[in-house]
């Protein structure tokens, strides 16, 4: 063996040679506490999803729309599946997915209860968008009676485009138009029953999967435009709000072409 192998030194360095190669073999495979995301559907709430009417209205007069009104979703991994280090730096590299911490994307790691919980988090939202949009209307809910099935998905963060269909299908703009002034938006947001519009996370996806769907305009809580600016597809404008009654004002001032419109 030449005597440059055998120096102490450099059998340290060769011994921490090896451990380093090791560390980065397990480290490439060994699962993270990570759930990947990616844009999700988005579903029109004006019109049907998995062919059944999303928003059903009785007791008052139904208006006939026109336009969209689209609610976003992401698609994410289960919460009992772990990513891998090289997965997880594939996923950082590409623009159209994320890595969240697993725990801020499920409220359990059973995939069961993490779906009961988020199935319970839609008709928590279901049921403040129908409130926050009677009350907007000045409607008792006593006379008006609001059905919402949007399927499989989950969550809370279709609350704002909830109750501007409910708004929309029942008013519009008040003046005989429509919201959407016949164009295709899209957004998310939860809302409260006071109208309040709040926070959700995953914009950035959100508005790939909008202006994959045909979107021009993306409704969001105000509080998120800084993360929403991250990689916004061309075409697509921000309109940040605050309130439901915000919501309803930047959709009348884009279909009437007066009033401001508010922007990220």
């Amino acid at each position: 063996m030449p005597a440059a192998l055998t120096a102490p030194k450099t059998r340290a360095l060769a011994i921490c040679s090896v451990l380093v190669g090791v560390l980065l073999a397990v480290g490439i495979f060994v699962p993270l506490p990570f759930t990947l995301t990616e844009p999700g559907v988005t579903a029109d709430t004006l019109g049907s999803y998995q062919g059944k009417q999303v928003i059903t209205i009785s007791g008052a007069p139904v208006r006939t729309t026109s336009g969209q009104l689209r609610a976003t979703t992401i698609s994410a991994t289960n919460p009992d599946q772990k990513l891998s280090l090289w997965r997880s730096l594939q996923a950082w590299a590409d623009p159209n997915e994320a890595l969240l911490p697993t725990d801020a994307v499920y409220p359990h790691s059973d995939p069961v209860k993490a779906q009961q919980e988020t199935q319970q988090q839609m008709t928590e939202s279901q049921d403040s968008a129908t409130t926050a949009a009677l009350a907007y209307l000045h409607l008792s809910p006593d006379q008006v009676k609001v059905t919402i099935d949007l399927g499989d998905i989950g969550g809370p963060s279709a609350g704002q485009m909830l109750a501007l269909g409910i708004i929309d299908k029942l008013a519009g703009d008040g003046k005989g138009g429509d919201l959407t002034g016949g164009k295709v938006i899209a957004g998310t947001g939860t809302v409260d029953p006071d109208g309040r519009v709040g926070a959700v996370g995953g914009v950035p996806l959100k508005t790939q999967g909008a202006a994959r769907d045909g979107a021009t305009v993306f409704l969001l809580p105000l509080g998120e435009c800084s993360e929403a600016k991250v990689n916004t597809p061309a075409g697509l404008r921000l309109v940040p709000v605050e309130t439901l009654s915000d919501a309803v004002a930047a959709l009348t001032a884009l279909s009437t072409g007066s009033g401001e419109v508010p922007h990220c």
